[in-house]
């Protein structure tokens, strides 16, 4: 690369993110040419796909089987499951089948069945092409679900990793009660009806055992009726299998996404300030259920077309030239600014341009 032509006191926002884009495009283009099978991009998807939801499945028979312990079967679902969300992810930027309609509708169903937590993927189309025109904007609905731009506290952890307490705490704040049933209505509707079964069960199963938990240190036992007994054995196997596992990757990945995106003083369209990228060891209990997404993510604002595999073979490049070209890493100031963009010149990590 050409430091001179790219040196960053020379160029303005616009201009380092062409740059970015054109380095990492590039990285891309050199590891297709290296690795000719990178090319059926098609094939990769459909066997991603394929390869978690079989895990997903045989972690759950070996659990029912009593081979597997529940926390082992919980956690290495969470995983399988994550991978899903960077394929329901690349399926909305139409990166797999996309003259093939009945393929990458077939996807989309199966990422969704794999994560019956997360809202309807034909619907979060709209929402997640918004966000990239309107990132860290009040209009940016996607990321201000997740409590992008919220004022970090006990509320705001509430919402992290619950959705339904997410929208539940959306409607107490709204001020009329038009808008309270607006927001009402389309909770109902973007949730239906997977992830209304999903948070139920979750409700269900926390509600059984608090109780339970309760009475024994009461030292009064409850006399649950037999169909209620055989109710919640369905329901426990439930929340090892499907419901906790995406209960901890929806944490994981709100977590980290509503913290490395920036928001309410970013430049309309300004993809410098738009995002973050959160690489420090300390997350990688974060990072394991959402695969990787706080170091790679900020790569798909530069470069949106690339698949999520790709992404992650062309970090240690993509990372050198954001560093180079101003974009922040490891901002966590943005805890106590509620993601706002601005800073003082002194809170700059080391080394690290500014990205005004």
């Amino acid at each position: 690369m050409d430091r001179t032509c790219a040196s960053p006191d020379r160029l303005n926002a616009q201009q380092r993110s062409a740059h970015i884009r054109q380095v990492v495009m590039a990285k891309g283009d050199e590891l297709r040419r290296q690795y000719p099978i990178l090319k059926h991009q098609d094939a990769i998807g459909a066997s991603i796909l394929a390869f978690a939801l079989a895990a997903m499945v045989g972690s759950a028979a070996l659990y029912l089987a009593g081979y597997m312990a529940w926390w082992a079967c919980l956690l290495l679902n969470a995983f399988f499951a994550s991978l899903t969300h960077e394929l329901e992810h690349d399926l909305i930027h139409s990166m797999y089948f996309r003259k093939q309609r009945v393929p990458h509708n077939v996807m989309l169903a199966l990422v969704w069945l794999a994560r019956p937590s997360t809202i309807n993927p034909w619907i979060r189309r709209h929402l997640h092409l918004n966000h990239h025109k309107v990132s860290g904007t009040e209009t940016d609905m996607e990321e201000r679900a997740i409590t992008n731009g919220e004022p970090w506290g006990l509320v705001r952890l509430l919402m992290v990793g619950d959705n339904v307490m997410s929208s539940l705490i959306r409607m107490l704040r709204a001020k009329t009660w038009t808008h309270k049933w607006s927001i009402l209505k389309r909770t109902l509707r973007v949730y239906a009806p997977l992830a209304l079964m999903n948070w139920s069960a979750w409700y269900v199963f926390l509600g059984f055992h608090a109780a339970n938990g309760v009475a024994w240190l009461l030292g009064a036992p409850i006399e649950w009726s037999v169909s209620t007994l055989a109710v919640m054995h369905w329901v426990d196997i439930a929340v090892v299998v499907i419901v906790g596992p995406n209960v901890l990757r929806t944490f994981c990945l709100h977590f980290v996404s509503s913290n490395m995106h920036y928001y309410g003083d970013v430049e309309l369209g300004n993809v410098m300030q738009q995002t973050q990228v959160l690489n420090a060891w300390w997350l990688w209990p974060l990072q394991a259920f959402c695969f990787n997404f706080g170091s790679t993510h900020g790569i798909h604002h530069f470069v949106v077309k690339e698949p999520f595999y790709i992404r992650q073979m062309t970090a240690p490049v993509a990372h050198r030239v954001m560093a180079e070209m101003g974009v922040r890493f490891n901002d966590f100031g943005t805890f106590g600014r509620a993601n706002r963009f601005t800073r003082q010149p002194a809170e700059a990590p080391v080394g690290a341009s500014s990205a005004a």
